[in-house]
């Protein structure tokens, strides 16, 4: 392409094309002459929608609806042409970004772009830029949809949009719209959600095929399209409610630890419970006692005061993240949604390091939530990684565990050889012992003792009974005794022992049921 004296020739970069902006600049008569499409730009979209993305369909609709206007109307002729300035081997952004600045070069023409790197890159380079940029204040689609009692809103092509409404643990599923959403429809949401979050509005944290996860201004929104799904499917969760500690209205006594000693904590919790605005609110709370707080998040959704540095799983590898902790030595980091064995593989080496360790895990109980360790650990080394477990029901601490290690006889055995090293899971509240972990042969279990004392217990209550009254058939169910004496034995002196029995069963706790047969 020969470039004619005096006509005007842009040539948009990526960034306007996925954002569909150049269909709205070319309407509102904003460039009039030529538009140049370089190949490479349409290859890069193909690619992108081959493997799913919905990105490179929006892309490759927006360059064929600008394709199909009128030449006469708009006064702006559409030309696709060769970059061919660089051997390209592999297509990505910044390749088609820089295809985009040679062409420009090349035919003096203007680079139309949203991206203020590349606005500042083309400065850089002596090209003449034409940047778009977005209104202010527009408000996102999806809010109207969202009250104060809304959770999340769910939207799936084919079905009317629903939202979750009340509160952690208690809500209910409500539809917000009569008809059902259409693909088209669809994608336009996903267009314009893509477009804000390109345009500085948020991030995208994720970008697979048919997965886009973002965070836009303070909402999470999970994108899930084909291959991956039959339709398109858009999850928006709204903020996290903020909350403080002080909201809790926690035990003295747990405040005092969280204060003094719990330095490997470990929130737990079944989804949707409230346990990634209890860690919101116990970071906030470290921050404002003076600790250097930092966070590990996907997506980056808590709120938190400027003091406090959230990362992103997503654009550092597990060792970069490692090694920025390690380097700036926070006192706490807090590691939201803990999922696989990097992650608790950092959380393990940054707390052994000293650094005092967040995590937050899902788990339908709090014994759950640290048999996540148990394979991934040596059991002897978990006292030193969690000291204590805080499990979040409905948006309220429901239980705290205080774990620590022991050499001795699990309960339940007799043999004195058997000693070993025990964990011992303890309420932190009211220091009963409820589960032993320990290595029995070559296999780790899990004991619940509160179960093994009952049983214990109650095979004593059974022997109290057996030795004075051979003849009787025992029983027992919870704190009862339940006694049953063929009438032939039943006199005077049956008597006299059932009263010995009664009463040191009352010691034991148990109450007795007799029955004549």
């Amino acid at each position: 392409m020969v470039k004619i004296a005096f006509e005007d020739v842009y040539i948009p970069d990526v960034s306007v094309i996925i954002t569909r902006s150049l269909s709205k600049i070319v309407r509102r008569g904003l460039v009039r002459g030529r538009i140049v499409i370089p190949k490479e730009l349409i290859t890069y979209l193909e690619a992108m929608a081959r493997n799913g993305s919905a990105i490179g369909y929006i892309g490759l609709q927006e360059l064929a609806e600008v394709r199909n206007y009128d030449v006469e109307e708009i006064g702006t002729v559409i030309e696709i042409v060769e970059g061919g300035s660089r051997e390209i081997k592999e297509l990505g952004v910044d390749i088609v970004n820089g295809v985009v600045r040679d062409l420009a070069k090349k035919l003096g023409g203007k680079v139309i772009t949203k991206d203020s790197l590349q606005q500042l890159v083309c400065k850089a380079m002596g090209i003449d830029v034409l940047i778009i940029e977005d209104k202010d204040g527009e408000g996102l689609w999806f809010e109207k949809y969202i009250d104060e009692e809304t959770l999340s809103l769910h939207i799936k092509e084919g079905a009317p949009i629903t939202a979750k409404k009340g509160r952690p643990g208690d809500w209910r599923l409500v539809p917000v719209s009569d008809a059902p959403v259409t693909k088209a429809e669809a994608e336009m949401l996903v267009e314009d959600i893509v477009r804000r979050a390109r345009s500085g509005e948020g991030i995208i944290e994720t970008e697979r095929q048919g997965i886009m996860l973002i965070q836009l201004k303070d909402y999470r929104i999970v994108i899930v399209a084909p291959p991956v799904s039959l339709a398109y499917e858009i999850t928006i969760t709204r903020p996290i409610v903020k909350l403080r500690l002080e909201d809790y209205n926690l035990p003295e006594k747990l405040v005092k630890r969280l204060n003094e000693k719990a330095e490997g904590i470990l929130i737990a919790g079944a989804p949707g419970m409230g346990k990634t605005t209890f860690a919101q609110a116990l970071a906030e709370y470290y921050a404002r006692m003076g600790k250097i707080v930092k966070t590990i998040e996907s997506p980056r959704d808590m709120r938190l005061p400027p003091t406090v540095a959230q990362y992103s799983k997503h654009y550092a590898s597990s060792r970069d993240l490692h090694d920025i902790l390690l380097l700036s030595r926070p006192d706490y980091t807090v590691f939201d949604e803990m999922r696989d064995d990097e992650d608790f593989a950092i959380y393990t080496d940054l707390r052994l390091a000293g650094i005092g360790m967040i995590g937050v895990v899902h788990a339908t109980s709090p014994i759950d939530a640290i048999q996540r360790f148990i394979r991934r650990v040596d059991i002897g080394m978990i006292p030193s990684i969690i000291d204590t477990v805080i499990f979040i029901d409905r948006g309220r601490v429901s239980k705290v565990y205080e774990l620590s290690l022991t050499v001795r006889l699990p309960t339940g055995l007799r043999e004195a050889d058997l000693a070993r090293p025990v964990v011992e899971v303890r309420d932190f509240l009211t220091n009963e012992l409820e589960y032993e972990i320990y290595v029995f042969g070559e296999q780790t279990v899990v004991v619940p003792v509160r179960k093994i004392h009952g049983e214990m217990i109650a095979e004593r209550a059974l022997n109290v009974v057996r030795r004075l009254m051979p003849y009787a058939n025992v029983d027992v169910s919870g704190k009862t005794v339940t006694v049953s004496i063929p009438r032939a034995f039943y006199n005077s002196n049956t008597l006299k022992i059932l009263r010995k029995i009664r009463k040191k069963l009352d010691k034991m706790g148990f109450e007795i049921d007799l029955k004549i047969s």
